[in-house]
């Protein structure tokens, strides 16, 4: 069955793409022969011939034309294993093809044909295992991503955090590489770990190393680069924030949803209406706090003000009925006081 839309298990396309050169410069993946990619092989460098074939899978993905890519792919695929070229960059290419073979028929829906095409990246790569170069580091990574998507899927979540855990230790150092290239995926897994992770002291330790490895690469990176790595982050952080203040852990639900509202600042300086409600909660949160009872207050009336000007009928309702609340003595415990005027 075809998608309309790019799996995540093809997320490593947000590992930025050069632009085509050579034979493949006019050339669209779903025009190209297989002749014309057995001479790009010999004539171009690995990450061009890497990013050509992700690009045009993504292209094809977003048309609804998932089928038609796997089918071009697995014929791309089956060449290179009849030529049994055994030098280093056909290899890499070779276990290239079959880890976007992998996020190709996850994305239709065929994990199990997913899982093989994984398993068979893994036995081409397993053919120089001490390897550290980039090709090697970064095809096995995004592998490791696509698996882990997978067990994900299927509820196998410590196979998945495993995966995720390899696939972030390699992206890192292939961050150190190359920031530019690598830094937005390397966050990108940091935070899908984030959201796999079973237990809260590994998934909060999870989240801190996003936020710290956020910073440090926009710190490093050219300006908008880590734009879609930052807004992962921020709804991670937020949809975390928004579970503990559902429990009542408001303390640790100030802290998400404070971080989560400074990276959506960064990117979207005018407040919208997803800000409106982050900061509506963080006030309410801040308010059943004690010791921030006041700041929530405060913060709650300044959003009372956004709320009318964006609109927000629903959230202004709400704001002012927990102000009314927040104003109101404590409501007399009826049956607790009847208990000590009549004891049992």
């Amino acid at each position: 069955m075809d998608s309309n839309e790019t799996s995540s298990a093809l997320e490593p396309l947000f590992i930025p793409a050069e632009a085509p050169v050579g034979v493949l410069s006019d050339k669209a993946l779903a025009d190209v022969s297989p002749d014309d990619l057995r001479r790009a092989v010999n004539d171009l460098p690995f990450n061009t011939i890497y990013d050509y074939i992700r690009t045009g899978v993504q292209l094809m993905t977003q048309s609804g034309e998932t089928t038609r890519a796997i089918a071009i792919i697995t014929e791309f695929e089956e060449m290179m294993a009849s030529a049994g070229d055994n030098d280093r960059l056909s290899l890499d290419i070779h276990a290239a093809l079959m880890q976007v073979l992998a996020g190709l028929q996850s994305a239709a829906g065929n994990d199990d044909a997913a899982l093989s095409a994984a398993a068979s990246t893994l036995a081409l790569l397993a053919q120089e295992p001490r390897r550290k170069d980039e090709p090697f580091l970064a095809v096995l990574a995004s592998v490791l991503y696509d698996m882990a998507l997978i067990y994900n899927a299927r509820g196998e979540y410590p196979h998945a955090e495993r995966s995720l855990e390899k696939s972030a230790r390699l992206f890192a150092r292939l961050a150190k590489i190359s920031p530019e290239r690598y830094a937005p995926v390397h966050v990108v897994v940091l935070d899908a770990l984030a959201k796999v992770c079973r237990k809260a002291g590994a998934q909060a330790e999870a989240l801190k190393n996003c936020q710290e490895a956020t910073a440090r690469y926009i710190e490093m990176t050219r300006e908008g680069l880590m734009d879609d790595a930052v807004a992962r982050l921020a709804d991670s952080l937020a949809e975390q924030g928004l579970t503990l203040a559902k429990m009542g852990r408001h303390r640790e639900a100030i802290q998400y949803l404070s971080r989560a509202l400074r990276y959506m600042t960064k990117l979207q300086p005018d407040m919208d209406k997803r800000q409106l409600s982050i900061s509506t909660q963080l006030g309410i949160s801040l308010l059943l706090h004690k010791p921030t009872r006041d700041k929530g207050i405060h913060l709650l009336n300044t959003m009372l003000h956004k709320a009318s000007r964006l609109g927000d009928a629903e959230l202004h309702r709400r704001i002012v009925d927990v102000l009314a609340d927040a104003r109101t003595p404590v409501r007399l415990d009826i049956l607790g006081v009847w208990h000590k005027i009549f004891p049992r």
